[in-house]
């Protein structure tokens, strides 16, 4: 075998030689020793391929699954599994692949709809007592699930519905088995669970049928499919996402031991809060118990009674002072309208008064007619005073005491 396998080689190395691939990345995986090993494949066939350290070491970007890329080297066999592969010496990206091109743009489409808005995240119960996990019954994955709710949450019940991870039809079984949880409504959580792989293998999760499954479950969902680097459709539309199956059976719910421990807790902090309010309780008593209140009451209300009558004592006296001091005011108003006199002002303002009225009655014209004057008008009215303005008049009016007569200017 190990001859036929060298023989192999040899021919592919000598007859072959280099050459220049191009195809998709998948299952790629970088060790700890730093070589890169991955497939390549096209929609047809596909060919296992290697970079060693020293040259992935010098690579100008990231080579990640779905990226199609041109790759070069030696064509050979890995003789321990007989299986031809390429050496690669150098890899360029080409750009996206076929399946990561449809994952982003469904991806876009559903967030378009408002299918990954958080507005429809719901929270998870905090005690729950069932759940539902929806994977493949005898997948590794489920095994690991199941360990960790044993160790952590043993009252926990998990109703398992079986659905394929992978291969023709899986996303539909896996859209069914959620739908079926809430048809039966007996959990309180579903849990959609699958271990890691290529992004061929996870690709049943990003089928819209099993996005639009979870975004329309009425029990909220949890996601755990894959590794922490892996990211699907169901991701998004789940409530919550967890790197891995086993990080879904720890989010599910809080250990008992923390739930203990909390318990054990919150009794000590009630016991001592119980205890210092009695203990303050015991000291208020103890104060009240040697109050001088208690121990001499007679004296406490010969106290007070005194009080009183120093309070009694105090108000009279304020009340008198208020009086005396009111009656004082008075006293002073009364004595400064005294001085005022205002009767007084107004008889002599009254005689003022009367004098001027008889110097205007004196100075009236009216007085003047009365001592044989005359006054003379022009037809308007206006007075005349010189023979030149009674010569322009013509017609004139005499006013005498009792009254006017006409006249007219020769």
């Amino acid at each position: 075998m190990s001859e036929l396998n060298a023989a192999v080689r040899d021919l592919l190395e000598g007859q072959i030689g280099t050459v220049s691939v191009r195809g998709e990345l998948s299952n790629l995986r970088r060790q700890t020793s730093g070589h890169l090993y991955f497939t390549l494949k096209d929609a047809a066939s596909q060919i296992r391929a290697v970079m060693f350290r020293g040259l992935a070491a010098y690579l100008k970007f990231a080579p990640a699954d779905g990226q199609s890329v041109t790759v070069s080297g030696e064509l050979s066999v890995y003789e321990p599994r007989g299986e031809y592969q390429i050496k690669v010496t150098s890899m360029a990206p080409l750009g996206r692949g076929d399946l990561q091109e449809r994952f982003e743009a469904l991806k876009r489409r559903l967030q378009a709809e408002g299918l990954f808005d958080a507005e429809r995240k719901r929270p998870l119960p905090v005690f729950p007592r069932k759940i539902a996990v929806v994977t493949s019954p005898t997948s590794a994955a489920l095994r690991d699930f199941l360990q960790i709710i044993r160790r952590r949450c043993p009252r926990l019940a998990v109703q398992v519905f079986g659905a394929r991870v992978q291969g023709e039809g899986a996303a539909a079984e896996v859209a069914a088995a959620v739908e079926e949880a809430n048809r039966l409504a007996e959990a309180e959580i579903i849990v959609v669970a699958r271990g890691g792989g290529s992004l061929e293998d996870l690709w049943v999760f990003n089928e819209e049928v099993v996005a639009r499954a979870v975004a329309a479950s009425a029990l909220p969902v949890i996601s755990g499919v894959g590794h922490e680097i892996d990211f699907t459709i169901c991701d998004f539309a789940a409530d919550l996402r967890a790197p891995t199956p086993s990080a879904a059976a720890e989010l599910v719910g809080t250990a008992d031991s923390e739930w203990w421990e909390k318990l054990t807790a919150a009794g000590d902090d009630l016991h001592r809060a119980a205890e210092d309010f009695l203990t303050q309780c015991r000291w208020q008593l103890v104060a009240w118990r040697d109050h001088y209140v208690f121990r001499e009451p007679a004296r406490t209300v010969e106290q007070l009674s005194q009080r009183l009558d120093d309070h009694e004592l105090a108000l009279r006296r304020n009340l008198a002072y208020s009086t005396a001091r009111a009656k004082e005011r008075w006293s002073a108003l009364h004595q400064r309208w005294s001085l005022a006199a205002p009767a007084r002002r107004f008889a002599e303002l009254g005689k003022l008064l009367q004098a001027k009225a008889d110097q205007l009655r004196l100075l009236s014209p009216q007085r003047t007619l009365q001592r044989g004057y005359a006054m003379v008008f022009d037809s308007d009215g206006k007075v005349l005073r010189d023979r030149a303005s009674l010569a322009a008049a013509g017609k004139i009016k005499i006013r005498v005491t009792d009254g006017e007569v006409g006249a007219r200017v020769k």
